[in-house]
């Protein structure tokens, strides 16, 4: 079996659990029990504000990840073992979560918010490792890049290790103290990631 189509089963596989991630989001956004007027229904819709905010911020999280995981297989025309475990670790990291999300949907407006916001800051934190470790699945042992690639994964992987790691770390540990800008902070670099993979599709 050749390379192209290897790489194209890992993709594929890859989408897969991508798809699963996503859809199990809408899970934790329960139904209200039955209310007895329109007035009290919408109250409690308003009440799920959290699960909301959770769902939104998660599904984000995956569509980003997604995407940057699709233009990465843009650049790589060959397989390895190493690169192969080290995309299972990404997606085990991807499959997880939606239990952070319910977490912090359950969690945001108690009195012990804090604890469920260092849990998704520490989690995002691992995430931003695991894409540190499939970047260097793709050049060790061998080199899995096309020549494109070459002139553009190095500056991502730059990126994802000495910007990304260095700002989720900085979140994880002020979620400490300030939880909520901890927070902001996360939201923030949705806009980061977004505009680093619009670039590059235009490159």
């Amino acid at each position: 079996m050749s390379e192209t189509k290897e790489t194209a089963r890992i993709e594929a596989f890859s989408d897969g659990v991508f798809a699963i991630a996503i859809t199990l989001l809408i899970l934790e956004i329960k139904v209200p029990q039955h209310a007895e007027t329109p007035e009290i229904l919408w109250r409690e819709l308003w009440k799920l504000w959290p699960s909301y905010f959770a769902f939104i911020f998660s599904f984000g999280t995956i569509l980003i990840a997604w995407v940057n995981h699709h233009l990465l297989f843009t650049y790589i025309t060959r397989k390895s073992n190493a690169f192969i475990y080290a995309n299972g670790l990404l997606l085990l990291i991807v499959s997880f979560i939606p239990f952070p999300t319910a977490l912090l949907a359950d969690y945001i407006t108690a009195e012990s918010h804090s604890s469920a916001i260092i849990f998704y800051c520490g989690y995002n934190l691992i995430s931003n490792i695991s894409w540190i470790i499939l970047f260097y699945s793709i050049r060790k042992p061998y080199n899995l890049l096309s020549p494109q690639g070459e002139k553009v994964i190095p500056k991502r992987f730059d990126r994802a290790k000495y910007f990304g790691f260095t700002i989720y770390l900085i979140t994880f540990i002020l979620a400490f103290w300030f939880p909520y800008t901890a927070i902001i902070i996360n939201v923030s670099l949705w806009f980061a990631w977004i505009g680093t993979s619009l670039a590059e599709r235009k490159n």
